[in-house]
């Protein structure tokens, strides 16, 4: 099983490539990723007190798939398509498990919707907005190659952040 240690870091030039998508005939590699990304997701909690999604690409899978757990709420995307952007946008600090201590000042949606297939291969539509909506970007992103640092505000949003004591 895939974990902490398989995350690709900043660099690895697999994660500059934009992922396939997945077919209704690939659950059983659909159930291996969402294991792995549930697995590493809550190792990276463990360690760095932070992680809320996480994008089949970090793991070395090439394919369109997210995988967010909040309050013990797991959620697989399946193929997501953003279909709307607001445009009124919010700037913030995001974060990485690609880049784990690093933050980088941008700026995104407030709000999206997106489509995507669930694990039961029905479509759903969700309308997202704030810190979710935030969220599903950064992880989208990761499936079109972008990275965080690609879409920084200027050359001084950048900063590190301490490790929290266990």
């Amino acid at each position: 099983m895939k974990g902490l240690r398989d995350i690709l870091l900043l660099g690895d030039d697999r994660l500059y490539q934009r992922c396939e998508p997945l077919h209704p005939g690939e659950m059983e590699l659909i159930k291996t990723m969402v294991a792995d990304l549930h697995n590493t997701l809550f190792e990276f909690r463990e360690k760095y007190r932070a992680g809320r999604a996480i994008a089949a690409p970090q793991l070395g899978y090439m394919k369109r798939l997210i995988y967010m757990n909040i309050n013990n709420q797991p959620t697989v995307f399946i193929n997501p398509e953003i279909t709307f952007q607001s445009e009124k946008t919010m700037e913030l600090w995001d974060d990485c498990m690609s880049l784990p201590n690093l933050l980088v000042r941008l700026r995104r949606h407030r709000q999206i919707r997106i489509r995507f297939y669930d694990l039961d291969w029905q479509q759903q539509e969700w309308d997202l907005s704030d810190d979710l909506s935030e969220l599903l970007q950064h992880e989208y992103d990761h499936l079109d190659g972008i990275l965080c640092t690609m879409r920084a505000i200027d050359e001084k949003s950048y900063r590190w952040r301490a490790t929290p004591e266990k």
